[in-house]
């Protein structure tokens, strides 16, 4: 089994090449190769297959001939993920199964078009953000209970303003919410501060995978939030500057409330993962 490591902004993820939608790829068989200890390493595993060998229905896909098949460090199955987004956009471009310009390909939250930009990040259309009111949540962190805004782009969030981010405290385990009914299937969750108008910095738990570096659509729910706090939307793009820990991610957000991710993407090694660690695997 061929793989690949890349990241954008410290949000890394294992890449398994197949087109042809031969892999058997169980739960058990994720979380060994996300791992950080006994397997390669990663917040979760990209599958790249063509649309009609995915084996399940990919919502607006038609003209799509690649899925973007994401799971979770913990084996669970995703909408999408922003930065995996990009690095899965950047792995069909370098590896010629995709021509270089606009690129369409399918998630589980609906097609995504990937643009490379000429500094080499990666753009990808987030789709459209739906927002909630400020206080319909809350998150339980740190020993406090936090009022959140709800955001869906398309995974669930509930998006936290603090004064400091060292305020959520160590986010070993998933912060508490209420209601729980609102997010059935979990949800991520963001801690931000507002650094100017433009500017917001975040730490972010993923459900499935903890805390991380860095989360594409995350920062987008983050940016969504933070321009819902100054006011009425804008009638022309806005552009916020988003800190993580991993890097500085770019979220354009349109008045018709559509949001576009832009960020790094890193290739870090290629190799094949071992026949003898595999089968103990399956």
């Amino acid at each position: 089994m061929e793989f690949r490591k890349a990241h954008g902004t410290g949000n890394d993820f294992v890449v398994l090449p197949d087109p042809e939608g031969a892999l058997d790829l169980s739960d058990s068989l994720v979380r060994g190769l996300c791992d950080r200890r006994f397997g390669i390493g990663a917040d979760g595993v990209l599958r790249v297959v063509r649309t009609a060998a995915a084996g399940e229905r990919i919502p607006d896909a038609d003209g799509c001939e690649f899925f973007m098949d994401y799971r979770n460090a913990d084996g669970s199955l995703a909408e999408m993920c922003g930065n995996g987004a990009r690095v899965f956009a950047q792995y069909l471009w370098q590896a010629g199964l995709a021509a270089p310009g606009l690129l369409r390909f399918g998630t589980r939250g609906g097609a995504r078009t990937a643009l490379a930009c000429d500094d080499g990040q990666v753009t990808v259309d987030m789709g459209v953000a739906e927002v909630g009111d400020d206080d319909a949540v809350r998150v339980l962190a740190a020993d406090r209970w936090w009022p959140a805004r709800p955001v869906h782009v398309p995974n669930p969030h509930a998006v936290v303003f603090v004064e400091d981010l060292a305020d959520a405290g160590p986010l070993r385990e998933p912060p508490g919410i209420e209601p729980v009914q609102f997010f059935p299937d979990g949800t991520n969750v963001e801690f931000v501060v507002a650094a100017a108008p433009d500017a917001i910095a975040m730490r972010v738990h993923e459900r499935g995978s903890g805390e991380t570096m860095s989360c594409g659509t995350g920062a987008c729910a983050a940016a969504v939030a933070h321009l819902a706090r100054l006011g009425p939307p804008s009638v022309e793009p806005v552009d916020v500057q988003v800190d993580v820990p991993g890097g500085t991610l770019r979220a354009t957000v349109r008045p018709d409330a559509t949001v576009a991710l832009t960020g790094p993407t890193v290739t870090v090694a290629e190799g094949r993962v071992d026949d003898g660690w595999l089968e103990a695997m399956s």
